[in-house]
């Protein structure tokens, strides 16, 4: 077992690779993007620092990063490049390069080892990626007045993030990369509960208007 918990025994029972599971949440997040309007990039979000637009721009820069780290090349978080404008081809190009880090941790042996510059267990540095597909195209869902599918499909993905969350959120709220969980109802579905668990610095917190960020349902409204 290594420092963040994670067995060989576990590993070899794991039905789903990370990519797989990429590949699930980018079915749901990546027709989200798609059809966000222009006219609602200056829009608020559950993330307080960003708008849509900035948020946007947020996963965009995750979804290209985390595929250099699926490859053990060096990943670069220091800013975050603004590829989000109203007009062009950016939802576009977002679907690309999803497609792209579906396919660098589908890569046999992705997910062996360790990597980033902290050399964590490259399975759970997967997963970072996994939960910010997953959180944020919740998040730009309720920013722009939609629905974020969950479905028996999402099942496994919701899984997988349920134990890496617990992994890294004491490590995480203790250098500020996780702000503190946001209490849910007692018997709150699991994707909700993943919600409140998996509040990454810039995720969400608080929907538009100072409302809870884990409604009664998981609707983006």
């Amino acid at each position: 077992m290594d420092t963040y918990g994670i067995s060989s025994e576990e590993r070899t029972r794991t039905p789903y690779g990370i990519g797989a599971l990429m590949e699930r949440a980018a079915a749901r997040t990546v027709p989200l993007v798609r059809d966000i309007p222009d006219e609602a990039l200056t829009a608020p979000t559950p993330c307080p620092d960003y708008d849509v637009r900035g948020l946007a721009n947020h996963l965009f820069h995750v979804v290209v990063e985390f595929q250099k780290l699926a490859a053990r090349q060096d990943a670069d978080f220091t800013s975050t490049p603004s590829r989000v404008a109203p007009g062009g081809d950016w939802r576009e190009r977002f679907a690309q390069e999803t497609d792209k880090l579906v396919a660098a941790w589908s890569v046999p042996g992705a997910e062996d080892g360790t990597t980033g510059a902290w050399q964590l267990p490259a399975r759970l540095v997967g997963s970072m990626a996994l939960l910010d597909l997953v959180v944020h195209g919740w998040d730009l869902a309720r920013a722009t007045g939609r629905t974020y599918p969950v479905d028996e499909e999402l099942a496994p993905v919701v899984e997988e993030l349920e134990g890496a969350v617990a992994r890294l959120a004491p490590t995480g709220r203790s250098t500020g990369a996780f702000g503190e969980a946001v209490p849910v109802p007692e018997g709150a579905p699991a994707f909700e509960r993943l919600l409140g668990d998996g509040t990454v610095t810039g995720v969400s917190t608080q929907g538009p208007g100072g409302t809870p960020a884990v409604p009664g349902t998981v609707r983006g409204q």
